[in-house]
C-alpha cells in the first residue's frame, strides 16, 4: 500500500500522463510488437505451442510485476490454455472482471501488401500493421498498460481486479463457458469490462453493452453423381445451381433484406431507437462506400447494423468456375450467416428456414450440420448505474460524450458474462471499422492507442475512487 503523501499528490491527470508515456517513449511499440511476432493462430493445430507460451512469456510475468497472483486453466475442448490473474485489494472495494483474447486469425501473408507480414509490426502512416494489431493483442495491451499507469501513480488500484484471458476466441471460445461456470465463484465480480471489436468510428470514443448473435446456416443440393453435358441434358435435368439460387432469394430479398420473420427481433425497443438516433455509420479513408438501398427497409444504417437482423451469403459453390466443364453440376452448396439483436431464439432459426424453404417449394434444399460455432445475442441495461459511470468518465477524459451503442453489430462471447456470470458488461473498444481484422494488412491506428491509454486509465483511476455504482 502507498503511503499518505503519494496517496495525497496522486492525481487523475498524471495516471493519464504516464499510460501516455509508455507509447511516447516506445515501450508500447515494442511490447505489442513482440507480441504480435507469435503466431497465436488457435484454428492451426501446428501453433498451438505458441498458445501457452504467450501466456507464460507474454502475460504472465507483466501481470505478476503488477501485484497479481496467476493461474492456468485448461479444458479439454479448448484449443489453448486460460490465464486467470487476481488482484485483491479489498473486499469491500468493487471487484472488476476483465477479459481479453491473445489468439489470432490465420496470417495468410501471400494477401498482405508489399512490405507487410503478418508477424512483423510495421508502422505505415501513422498505423500498425500485424496480426492481432486490432483483435486482439493491441486491444488488452492498451488495457494492461493503463492499469501499470494507475499502479505506478497511485500506488494500488483501489478496486479488485481478475482477468482473463482466452487463448481460443477465434476458435469461437469452445471452452469458455465452461470456464466460467466452473470456476464461477473466483469470477464473480460488479462488472465486466473489456475491449474488442470496432469503436463507431475512427475518432468516436464508443462504448457498447453485448453483441449481436451469430448463427451459420449451411445449406446443399445434391441431385446426383457426377456432371452431365448441358447441351445434351439441358432442360432435362435438374440444375442444383439454380434451385439453390432461388432457393436463397427465398431467404433473403434483392435488396439484402431478411425474408423469415423468425430470425428478426420483429421490433426495435424504443430506448434501443433513442440510442441510436443520432448515430452516423461514416466509412473512413480505405472503406467502401455505402450502399444506403441496401438492407431491411424503413431503417437507418446504424439500425440494420447494430438493432436488427442480417442474413448474408458468405460462400456459395457449384461446379468450378476456374476450370470449367460446361455441364450441368451434380451439387450446390452455399454457407449462410445470421447476425441478429436480443429477440431472437436461435433454436427456432433452422425449423423457421426449413418451413420457409418448404413452403416456397425447396425440399430438396437441405440445411446440413454445421461445424462453425454459434454465438447468442446479449446486451446490458443500457439505462444501468455502469453504463453512466462509464460514460462519465470517458467523457471527463476524452471531452467530449461518448457513443453508447446498445450492442456490437459482430458477436463476441458476452452471452457468457451476462448468462452465466449475471453481469452487467462495459465493452471499451480500440479499434475502428476499417482495421481489416480477419483480413489482410490488419492494423491499428497509434491515435485509437493514444486516446485509448488516456480512457482506460482515466477509467480504472474512476473505479478506485469512493463514488461507484
Amino acid at each position: 500500500m502507498p503511503d499518505t503523501t503519494q496517496e495525497r499528490t496522486a492525481t487523475r491527470d498524471a495516471a493519464i500522463a504516464a499510460a501516455r508515456e509508455t507509447l511516447e517513449s516506445g515501450r508500447f511499440r515494442e511490447d505489442l510488437a513482440r507480441r504480435v511476432a507469435m503466431p497465436t493462430v488457435s484454428r492451426e493445430e501446428e501453433h498451438w505451442p505458441e498458445l501457452e507460451r504467450y501466456l507464460r512469456e507474454e502475460m504472465m510475468p507483466l501481470y505478476e510485476r503488477l501485484g497479481f497472483s496467476c493461474e492456468i486453466l485448461r479444458h479439454d475442448k479448448a484449443p489453448g490454455p486460460f490465464l486467470l490473474a487476481e488482484r485483491i485489494e479489498d473486499p469491500a472495494r468493487p471487484s472488476v472482471l476483465m477479459y481479453g483474447h491473445g489468439d489470432v486469425v490465420t496470417g495468410i501473408p501471400e494477401q498482405w501488401s508489399e512490405g507487410l507480414d503478418p508477424w512483423e509490426m510495421t508502422e505505415r502512416d501513422g498505423r500498425w500493421y500485424g496480426r492481432g494489431t486490432a483483435d486482439n493483442k493491441g486491444q488488452h495491451s492498451v488495457n494492461l498498460a493503463a492499469l501499470e499507469a494507475v499502479l505506478a501513480v497511485r500506488g494500488r488500484l483501489g478496486f479488485n481486479l481478475k482477468y482473463l484471458v482466452e487463448m481460443g476466441e477465434e476458435y469461437g471460445s469452445p471452452a469458455l463457458d465452461a470456464i466460467c461456470a466452473g470456476h464461477k465463484g473466483r469470477l464473480a465480480a460488479d462488472v465486466l469490462i473489456a475491449s474488442d471489436g470496432p469503436r463507431m468510428s475512427l475518432e468516436d470514443p464508443t462504448i457498447f453493452l453485448g453483441s449481436r448473435g451469430g448463427i451459420n446456416l449451411h445449406l446443399e443440393v445434391v441431385a446426383r453423381e457426377g456432371f452431365h453435358h448441358s447441351g445434351n441434358w439441358g432442360g432435362l435435368l435438374a440444375n442444383p445451381g439454380v434451385e439453390l439460387s432461388h432457393a436463397i432469394a427465398a431467404l433473403i430479398g434483392p435488396t439484402g433484406e431478411c425474408l423469415v420473420p423468425e430470425l428478426t427481433p420483429g421490433e426495435i425497443p424504443q430506448n434501443v431507437r433513442d440510442a441510436l438516433k443520432d448515430c452516423t455509420i461514416t466509412p473512413a479513408e480505405g472503406d467502401p462506400p455505402l450502399d444506403p438501398w441496401w438492407g431491411a427497409p424503413g431503417l437507418t444504417q446504424a439500425e440494420r447494423v447494430y438493432a436488427w437482423s442480417t442474413l448474408e451469403v458468405m460462400e456459395i459453390e457449384v461446379g468450378n468456375l476456374a476450370k470449367p466443364l460446361y455441364a450441368i453440376p451434380p451439387w450446390a452448396r452455399a454457407r449462410l450467416q445470421l447476425r441478429h439483436p436480443v429477440g431472437v431464439d436461435q433454436s427456432q432459426v433452422e425449423p423457421a428456414v426449413r418451413r420457409k424453404l418448404d413452403a416456397a417449394g425447396f425440399e430438396r434444399v437441405k440445411i446440413v450440420p454445421a461445424p462453425d460455432a454459434s454465438f447468442p445475442a446479449s446486451r446490458s441495461d443500457l439505462d444501468g448505474p455502469w453504463v453512466r459511470f462509464a460514460a462519465a468518465s470517458l467523457e471527463r477524459t476524452a471531452g467530449r460524450a461518448p457513443v453508447i451503442l446498445p450492442n456490437l453489430g459482430g458477436s463476441l462471447p458476452n452471452a457468457i458474462f451476462t448468462n452465466i456470470l449475471g453481469l452487467p458488461t462495459i465493452w471499451v473498444p480500440h479499434s475502428y471499422p476499417g482495421c481489416r481484422q480477419h483480413g489482410a494488412n490488419e492494423h491499428l491506428p497509434v491515435s485509437i492507442v493514444r486516446e485509448g491509454l488516456g480512457l482506460m486509465a482515466g477509467l480504472f483511476w474512476d473505479l478506485g475512487e469512493t463514488d461507484v455504482p
